[in-house]
């Protein structure tokens, strides 16, 4: 089961977290050097248009989520929610995290 993780993107802005640790449900930390791992947001769960943010993992169960500045300047500020799936090499797919996406509106363009 993903556990939840709230985040908040500055409109406009480049974005880059690299402190969220996925956990196994035995609160193990999952070594996802073997996983690939794909990250999507949406307005909301039954949305078809999609953005997709980039995800990365390492050994000591690090994600790092990013987007580029252009890509957040495209999101109207609001909520959205999104998730991290992590599927590995044998094929297995887990869903490691998920939440609610907060987009601060920009005054600058």
């Amino acid at each position: 089961m993903a556990t939840k993780l709230d985040l908040v993107v500055d409109q406009g802005a480049t974005y880059s977290n690299n402190t969220i640790i996925a956990y196994f449900s035995n609160n193990s930390v999952i070594d996802l050097s073997t996983y690939t791992l794909s990250a999507k947001l949406r307005k909301h769960y039954t949305s078809t248009n999609s953005t997709t943010i980039t995800a990365s993992g390492n050994s000591t169960g690090y994600i790092t989520l990013s987007l580029t500045a252009n890509a957040t300047a495209n999101l109207t500020a609001g909520r959205y929610v999104y998730d991290v799936v992590a599927t590995s090499n044998t094929g297995t797919v887990t869903r490691v995290k998920e939440g609610i996406v907060t987009v601060n509106p920009r005054a600058t363009y």
